[in-house]
């Protein structure tokens, strides 16, 4: 199997499914779409508000971040509170 970009365990076991053939199609397509969608929606869902205060110098560090990632600083950082909380975030460096 050859692929590009980094896969997780879970990502690389489905890949592996697809590629020997075994994957089977769900029977009720609609009803699974509907239960999908709501955790989509629940997990997504930004219904808090978050004030903190940072130095100068991380912020322009935030903004200059979120700029080379195409984001908005905010969406940014909440991204990263996200990778973080839930595990997801890889130190680079």
């Amino acid at each position: 199997m050859k692929t590009t970009a980094k896969h997780d365990d879970e990502e690389l076991e489905i890949l592996q499914a697809w590629e020997a053939g075994t994957l089977k199609p769900v029977s009720d397509t609609a009803e699974q779409a509907k239960v999908h969608r709501v955790a989509a929606d629940a997990t997504f869902k930004k219904d808090q508000r978050l004030n903190i205060r940072i130095s100068s110098r991380d912020l322009k560090n935030l903004q200059a971040r979120a700029l080379e990632e195409g984001v908005p600083y905010q969406t940014f950082a909440a991204s990263l509170l996200h990778k973080f909380v839930s595990g997801h975030l890889v130190n680079q460096r």
